[in-house]
């Protein structure tokens, strides 16, 4: 029985290290998504120092992470370790897309690919929020390009046809872009035409008073 008792050390062992592994990361995947909401709120203000903060100290628990379950693959794989990645991917994109007009890469971020997709899918809503936000001082250029945004996005994550044991679920938020890009080309249309009329009643308007009608 001394060789059950020493099994049982060992495996209380390994336990004790995983448990604190996973305590580690759950810690660390909270404030993970924290700082990667605070930077995504504080790009759609326009508030291009705030993010970048929060995204420098997002990038430092990326790597903590990873360093810490580089032994724990599992606990690395987990749902609520990759959500926190997915929403640290989605910050760095729409930061990149909406302050510098630039895309990082899976590289750049240090993420894996199903991952990376996944915050590609999920930057098409905050692409429509910040669309919202400016058709509400009418309809722009910039609005336009972040909607060809939206599209470009579409169009690659249709080309990864492959199981969803690969892609990590990633139809469902393919399906989810489609309807959001859907109904933000519908409000630009919207926006657009309501623009167009308002400028032909003042052109008008202007006509009317120079023929002395008004």
């Amino acid at each position: 029985m001394n060789k059950l008792e020493a099994i049982a050390a060992t495996i209380r062992e390994s336990f004790d290290a995983r448990t604190s592994a996973r305590d580690s990361a759950l810690s660390q995947a909270r404030s993970l998504t924290r700082h990667s909401a605070n930077a995504i709120r504080a790009i759609h203000r326009n508030e291009r120092d705030i993010a970048s903060e929060n995204l420098d100290i997002a990038k430092i628990l990326v790597k903590s992470l990873k360093k810490n379950l580089r032994d724990f693959p599992d606990i690395y794989y987990a749902g609520y370790t990759q959500d926190a990645l997915k929403e640290y991917a989605e910050a760095n994109i729409v930061f990149g897309l909406c302050l510098d007009n630039t895309l990082p890469s899976p590289e750049d971020l240090d993420l894996e690919y199903n991952t990376y997709l996944k915050g590609l899918a999920e930057t098409v809503g905050e692409l429509r929020r910040r669309i919202l936000d400016i058709l509400r001082s009418g309809h722009s250029n910039e609005a336009e390009l972040l909607l060809g945004y939206m599209d470009d996005i579409y169009a690659v994550l249709t080309t990864m046809d492959y199981p969803e044991a690969i892609t990590g679920g990633l139809r469902r938020w393919t399906d989810l872009a489609r309807g959001i890009i859907e109904h933000t080309r519908g409000d630009m249309t919207i926006s657009l035409r309501q623009e167009q009329l308002e400028s032909s009643l003042l052109r008008l308007q202007d006509t009317l008073k120079t023929l002395n009608i008004t």
